[in-house]
């Protein structure tokens, strides 16, 4: 799997970088979630609070910021046209959010962007959390993923 990183902010995301690949680590992924490919990729794109807030509203219809959105570049595997195959989408990730979530779950600002990234990543790959059971799969597969990159709850 082929990560794209978009920095829009004026944060140093190196860090961040090493830590959703070190999440996302496509072996360990494809161990965990049925149906993924290594020649997969999609690009996570570190936002600012203004500009998450903007895309929620715009996107949304929330007038709110948040810490994650995802864009899938195709929702029904019958529009996925020929080449584009393996490319997911867009996830925006807001560092601001990531940093006070951080602070108000009381584990490190890592586990929360190693979280968010997977959260966005599952997203593309068609999960949700809409329902308690389809909430129940994610999340499970959510820790699973975490857990394998050693990012605990409360670490």
């Amino acid at each position: 799997m082929k990560l794209n990183f978009i920095n829009e902010t004026e944060e140093d995301v190196k860090e961040y970088k090493k830590i959703i690949r070190s999440v996302l680590n496509t072996k360990n992924v494809l161990e965990i979630v049925p149906g993924g490919s290594k020649d997969q990729f999609f690009n996570i794109i570190f936002v600012s609070l203004e500009e998450i807030h903007r895309i929620n509203r715009e996107y949304r219809g929330i007038d709110r910021a948040t810490d994650v959105i995802s864009f899938a570049l195709f929702d029904d595997p019958s529009e996925i046209v020929e080449g584009a195959e393996n490319e997911l989408g867009d996830v925006f990730i807001c560092i601001d959010k990531a940093k006070e979530q951080a602070n108000e779950y009381g584990h490190s600002v890592e586990r929360e962007i190693g979280f968010l990234a997977t959260h966005g990543y599952l997203h593309l790959r068609g999960y949700d959390h809409m329902t308690p059971e389809d909430e129940k799969i994610m999340f499970a597969l959510q820790e699973q993923i975490l857990a394998k990159a050693n990012l605990k709850r409360g670490e």
